[in-house]
């Protein structure tokens, strides 16, 4: 399946509208911060150092910025992006829906704005699509049976530990304090923007859990979602180790408990891990192999190149010269 040109447009015209509404709301938290450093800092989790305002955006922010930058440029240049187009919408959907219950009015408006515009990318990814039309015409490739594998087993494992995580914060806190975390209640403390932290979770699970599915059956929309879990999957690691390693955490490991040294754990993991999925499905996939067509004079491909005897074509044996016409030859031969 390829995208119509209209539709790539169209889908890079959305991506581009959610790539500026995240830098704008970017700006104004560096504007109220005054420094790069600490706006990173407090995306990292670090908010104990703030002391002349808050921040509107969260790590997801910067990652969607990211995400939909490339959906753009990915449909501008490729015909194969309906999985990226589809990948990007169906995220900004699941991450901004929370939103709509936001007490802040301009994370409400920012929250329908960008839905809109991520429901139309999931149509634009539907409805732009056609098929082949031509047997010389490429479809998208699929990742190498190795990488695949091995991704798929990354982002598995990720999965599993952030659900297992989740359990355990769930048999830890009061009943409503977990509710809190996945509605975004009163208990939790969190930016304008940024989903619930339990909502995140839940997302990044079914994320992972989509892209190590789709790595395994090698799918050919596997490399959209494998490189938007393994962003993720980076993007988080590296904040909590960043964290830790600024607060000497990781230098003082022996004397953590053990609760902490397994999230520490956990987070070096997530970062080695989403890297290596980003290396793994980054590079360009194989293609299947053109079909064998079968006509009056043998096997042929649909390329031009030599059938299973040797032909060019569907002539018969190569050095062949093709049939002579018709004598006498039709009307308009």
């Amino acid at each position: 399946m390829t995208v119509t040109r209209p539709a790539r447009l169209t889908g890079a015209a959305l991506c581009a509208a959610l790539a500026l509404i995240a830098a704008v709301w970017i700006l104004k938290d560096l504007a109220a911060l005054g420094s790069p450093v600490d706006l990173a800092w407090y995306w990292a989790g670090d908010h104990f150092f703030l002391i002349r305002g808050r921040s509107a955006t969260s790590l997801t922010d910067p990652v969607l910025l990211a995400v939909s930058a490339a959906g753009a440029v990915a449909a501008l240049r490729s015909r194969h992006a309906a999985s990226a187009l589809a990948a990007t919408g169906t995220v900004t959907l699941a991450l901004r829906l929370p939103g709509l219950w936001a007490a802040d009015s301009g994370a409400l408006v920012t929250a329908l704005a960008e839905l809109a515009l991520a429901a139309g990318l999931v149509v634009t990814a539907a409805a732009g699509r056609r098929p082949a039309t031509a047997a010389y015409e490429r479809l998208p490739t699929r990742p190498p049976t190795g990488r695949a594998v091995t991704a798929g087993v990354l982002l598995a494992v990720a999965a599993a530990v952030l659900t297992l995580w989740e359990v355990y914060w769930a048999t830890e806190l009061p009943v409503e304090v977990t509710v809190d975390r996945l509605t975004g209640g009163r208990s939790v403390v969190k930016p304008a923007l940024a989903p619930p932290p339990g909502w995140l979770a839940a997302m990044l699970v079914g994320l992972y859990a989509t892209a190590a599915g789709s790595a395994f059956a090698r799918a050919r929309h596997s490399r959209a979602f494998g490189l938007l879990a393994g962003g993720f999957l980076a993007a988080v690691g590296l904040a909590e180790v960043a964290r830790a390693v600024r607060y000497e955490l990781a230098a003082h490991f022996d004397e953590l408990p053990t609760v902490q040294q397994l999230g520490l754990l956990s987070a070096a993991f997530g970062l080695l891990a989403g890297i290596a999925v980003l290396v793994l499905l980054a590079a360009r996939g194989t293609q299947d192999p053109a079909p064998t067509s079968y006509g009056p004079a043998g096997p042929h491909t649909p390329y031009g190149r030599p059938g299973p005897y040797g032909s060019y074509g569907s002539y018969g044996p190569a050095g062949s010269m093709p049939p002579a016409p018709p004598s006498p030859p039709p009307p308009g031969w």
